[in-house]
């Protein structure tokens, strides 16, 4: 998933997609890319899991996927839970600052 979101252009794409489902050509008017540029950006994010799509009269209408957000959320906050324990740890385990002499306050 956050190889798929490494991309500028998916990643502005999938925010898009976040804000509210879209067809390609409303992605595409906002972007500097092609139509079929953004038809590729989406297979890459449906791969990963990010996005999901459903037909519409002749309209394809791509959306985020709360699953793989969710899935993706759950990952940040493990990584983020982790990082803090590990901070945590350090600083316990840290000896305490001792002033030296000569900048001692007057």
């Amino acid at each position: 998933m956050l190889q798929a979101l490494a991309d500028p252009t998916r990643r502005q794409i999938f925010e898009s997609l976040v804000e509210r489902p879209r067809n390609v050509r409303e992605l595409a008017d906002g972007l500097p890319v092609s139509r079929p540029a953004v038809s590729q950006h989406l297979r890459v994010l449906r791969d990963a899991g990010l996005v999901t799509e459903h037909r519409e009269g002749t309209s394809r209408i791509h959306r985020a996927d709360p699953a793989g957000l969710a899935e993706l959320r759950a990952y940040v906050e493990r990584m983020w839970t982790d990082a803090l324990a590990d901070f945590a740890a350090a600083a316990e385990k840290a000896p305490p600052k001792t002033r030296r002499a000569d900048h001692a306050d007057p």
